[in-house]
């Protein structure tokens, strides 16, 4: 009887949380909002030597009939830091976003840059992508070779 009893009483609360999943209203999204326009999604470093300009840029465009303000700005870790304009893209405007790279690591490059927004297109997520080629180290000088000196 217990079984049942526990059966019935999970069936019910499941049945209740699919009800309040479907009666949950989203927010209308306001199509004459702003829209955020990349011109890629991509920044692509390309192959480079280590300790190469760490810095790229890609531009985005404000596609909307309203003012975008860029919220947030986010690199997946440390060593990806996105630089995002501070002030609103007006409708029809252009602007950049810088991506700074710590190119001091040798290695593919596989990162992500997250740029949240009032844009009715939501969150944007940039791929980084690259090479990092190690430095040749010089070749070693031969040793000084100390012996008789000539007179």
């Amino acid at each position: 009887m217990k079984k049942l009893l526990f059966t019935f009483c999970l069936a019910v609360f499941g049945l209740s949380m699919n009800v309040n999943a479907q009666t949950t209203e989203l927010e209308p999204v306001d199509p004459n909002g702003p829209k955020i326009q990349f011109d890629t999604t991509v920044v692509d470093f390309g192959t480079i030597d280590q300790g190469s300009d760490p810095f790229r840029v890609v531009m985005f465009t404000n596609a909307g009939k309203k003012p975008l303000h860029i919220t947030t700005c986010k690199g997946s870790c440390g060593c990806t830091v996105p630089q995002c304009p501070t002030t609103p893209i007006m409708p029809g405007e252009k602007a950049e976003l810088k991506v700074r790279y710590d190119t001091k690591r040798v290695g593919r490059i596989s990162k992500t840059v997250t740029v949240k927004s009032n844009a009715i297109n939501g969150t944007q997520t940039l791929k980084v992508v690259g090479t990092i080629n190690a430095n040749q180290a010089p070749a070693a000088m031969p040793p000084i070779q100390s012996g008789p000196t000539a007179e």
